[in-house]
């Protein structure tokens, strides 16, 4: 424990809702433990350019509640590099920084999953990514704000649907995962849900379309921006050429997703993360993701968490949940 005296904190990658909350978290846990805390702008950019400012109480005042992050984030080329890694870490060195608290998704956890291992350097690693597609925690920071920010959009596309009967197509975010889109479509009642993860098409669609209910005057379908269809247009090119009846419109909803003041969900999940970030570091954990599974707090190593989505998170039952609902 007397080993680290002082912990940078950075943001990377994606900004997502509760990024603010985690940052706060890792600043009050530090002080109450009698730890500096530095923290780093721009993700691994800041580590390389070696811009950062000195944190306390005050730094982190009146933030719990503000989307974003005010470290802001990038995504760095540099840091991909053997001489980026290595100037980062002369700067660390060089500052005094003993340990380092990363909050980000897979690419952040890529890359601190190589610097831990070539430099010997402790990192703990915070899930802060919409997508919720890590392993070692049932949800991740930002996730929860964003499937309600999904289903706030959609209940407002839902009402000019039914006025006008019109099928609307709607696209989530989510690269390659669909959780957002699963979780969001059920909460918003939608006739029909795609997602990498699942082997529904267009088809299947096309079949849901021709035998749902005559007397329903609006039908919503769910998207997943990383959807072997192709995504909304795709998927709208198809259904309007089969059935020029519908009156279909497609909303791709894009970084409204990202923004936005997180639930109180975010916000306790990223503040009991990031006190057990500072924790773990204190008690020796390195190279992995704290998270949250069935309540309890959890070390994952990077390696693990950096896709490999759990299987329970898009299940079978899952997928049945939808089939029937959908009827």
């Amino acid at each position: 424990m007397n080993k680290i005296k002082n912990i940078g904190v950075l943001t990377s990658g994606g900004d997502s809702p509760g990024m603010n909350a985690a940052i706060r978290a890792v600043v009050r846990a530090s002080i109450y433990y009698d730890i500096e805390v530095t923290g780093f702008i721009r993700g691994y950019e800041g580590l390389i350019n070696n811009d950062f400012i000195p944190m306390d109480r005050k730094s982190v005042a009146n933030i719990i509640q503000r989307g974003g992050t005010i470290l802001k984030t990038a995504r760095s080329e540099a840091f991909r590099t053997v001489e980026g890694r290595k100037t980062a870490y002369q700067n660390l060195k060089n500052g005094g920084i003993d340990a380092l608290v990363v909050i980000g998704g897979d690419g952040t956890f890529t890359g601190a999953n190589v610097f831990a291992k070539e430099h010997d350097f402790p990192i703990i690693g915070l899930p802060g990514t919409i997508d919720n597609d890590l392993a070692g925690t049932d949800f991740t920071i930002g996730y929860d704000s964003a499937i309600n920010t999904v289903i706030d959009a959609v209940d407002k596309i839902r009402d000019t649907a039914e006025s006008h009967d019109r099928l609307f197509i709607v696209e989530v975010m989510g690269r390659d995962s669909g959780l957002i889109a699963l979780r969001s479509g059920i909460g918003v009642g939608a006739e029909a849900i795609l997602i990498p993860e699942a082997n529904m098409s267009v088809e299947d669609i096309l079949h849901k379309l021709e035998h749902s209910r005559k007397d329903k005057s609006s039908k919503i379908i769910i998207v997943a921006e990383g959807d072997d269809a192709g995504g909304a247009f795709a998927v709208g090119e198809i259904l309007q050429e089969k059935y020029p009846q519908y009156d279909t419109k497609i909303s791709v909803l894009g970084h409204i997703q990202r923004g936005g003041k997180p639930t109180c969900m975010d916000r306790v999940l990223a503040s009991r993360l990031g006190v057990s970030a500072v924790e773990g570091l204190l008690n020796g954990e390195n190279g992995k993701m704290v998270g949250q599974i069935n309540r309890e707090i959890v070390f994952t190593p990077f390696d693990h968490a950096i896709k490999h989505i759990d299987a329970e998170k898009v299940s079978s039952t899952w997928l049945k949940l939808i089939d029937i609902l959908s009827f």
